[in-house]
C-alpha cells in the first residue's frame, strides 16, 4: 500500500496549476457565446476582419524565421551604434501582446534586449510621480526594451477599473505626450503598438484559458471583470488615442484576431521603420495594411 504522502502527491497532481477561475455565463452576450461554441478550428469569428480563416502554420513559420534573422541584423546595428529602442505593447486583455513579444525576443541576444512587465505598484511607488518607475527601465546605449504593458495602464485599465481618480487620468493624458516627446528628442526610437481584438475572439481565448492548465495563470479576476466592460474599455481607448496619438509619437494599431498575421505584420512594420545595414527591404516593406496601420485606417473613421 502506498503511504499517505504518496496519496497526497497524486491528489495534488489533479489540482489546477493555479487558482481556477470560471467565466460567468452571462459575462458576454449570448450571441457571442453561441458563435464561439459553434466555431470551427481556424475560423475567424469577427465579420469585419479581412480574412475568414487563420494563417497556416507552415507558411507562418517560414516567414517568421526570415523576419527573426532581420531582427538579429537590427540588434547588431543597435549595439554597434549605441541606439536605444523602446516598444510599448498595449491592447485589450488576450489581444496577443505577450506572444508577439516572445517572437521578437526568441533569438535576440538577451544581453541587449529585455522585457519589462511591472507588477502593481508598491507603497513606495504609489507615492512617486506616476511615470517614475517606468523611467527607471528605459534602455541604455545599445539596448532594446519591450514593455509588456506600460505607463498606458493609466490610459485605459486604471480609469475603467477605478484604480485611479479622474483627475489622475486627465493629468496622465496631458503629460504622456510631453514625456514621449522628450524620449524621442533624446534619440530613443519609440514604438506605441496597440493590439486590437474582437469581442468574439477575446471571449474564445478566455474560454481556452479557463481549461488549459498551462494558461490558467493568465486568467485573473481583473481579466474576467474586463469581459463585461467592453464598452467602457472602448470609450477609454478612444479617449486615450485622441489625447496621445501625436505626430512625433503616433499609435500603430494591429488587428490581432489572427495571432500569426499580427506577429508577422508587427515584426515587418517595426523593421521597416528603422534604417539598419543590409536590410532585406523587399521582405519588410510589404506589411498588410488591412492588419496594421494608424488608428484612422484600422478603426472605423466615423469614430474619429
Amino acid at each position: 500500500m502506498g503511504s499517505k504522502s504518496d496519496k497526497k502527491s497524486q491528489d495534488a497532481s489533479l489540482l489546477p496549476v493555479t487558482y481556477h477561475l470560471k467565466l460567468p455565463e452571462d459575462i458576454v452576450p449570448e450571441s457571442i457565446q453561441k458563435k464561439v461554441k459553434s466555431a470551427e478550428k481556424g475560423q475567424i469569428l469577427c465579420k469585419n476582419y479581412p480574412y475568414s480563416t487563420k494563417m497556416k502554420r507552415k507558411k507562418y513559420e517560414r516567414e517568421i524565421t526570415r523576419l527573426q534573422i532581420e531582427l538579429l541584423k537590427l540588434q547588431r546595428w543597435v549595439q554597434l551604434n549605441g541606439e536605444r529602442i523602446v516598444l510599448l505593447f498595449e491592447g485589450r486583455d488576450a489581444a496577443g501582446k505577450g506572444g508577439t513579444i516572445k517572437r521578437f525576443m526568441e533569438h535576440l541576444n538577451p544581453r541587449g534586449a529585455r522585457v519589462v512587465a511591472l507588477p502593481k505598484p508598491n507603497e513606495k511607488e504609489m507615492g512617486q510621480w506616476y511615470f517614475q518607475r517606468y523611467i527607471e527601465h528605459l534602455p541604455t546605449s545599445g539596448e532594446i526594451v519591450f514593455f509588456d504593458r506600460s505607463w498606458y495602464n493609466r490610459g485605459v485599465v486604471e480609469p475603467v477599473m477605478d484604480f485611479c481618480r479622474p483627475t489622475e487620468h486627465h493629468t496622465f493624458l496631458r503629460e504622456a505626450p510631453q514625456l514621449e516627446n522628450m524620449l524621442v528628442n533624446s534619440g530613443i526610437h519609440l514604438f506605441k503598438l496597440w493590439f486590437s481584438v474582437s469581442r468574439e475572439e477575446q471571449f474564445r481565448r478566455f474560454k481556452a484559458r479557463e481549461t488549459d492548465k498551462l494558461k490558467q495563470w493568465k486568467l485573473s479576476p481583473i481579466d474576467v471583470k474586463s469581459l463585461g466592460l467592453w464598452d467602457e474599455y472602448t470609450k477609454a481607448q478612444n479617449a486615450m488615442f485622441m489625447a496621445t496619438d501625436t505626430k512625433a509619437c503616433p499609435w500603430t494599431v494591429i488587428r490581432s484576431d489572427d495571432k500569426k498575421r499580427a506577429r508577422l505584420n508587427c515584426l515587418r512594420y517595426v523593421l521597416n521603420q528603422l534604417n539598419y545595414p543590409n536590410k532585406d527591404q523587399e521582405l519588410v516593406e510589404h506589411f498588410d495594411a488591412e492588419i496594421i496601420g494608424s488608428k484612422e485606417v484600422i478603426f472605423d473613421t466615423s469614430e474619429w
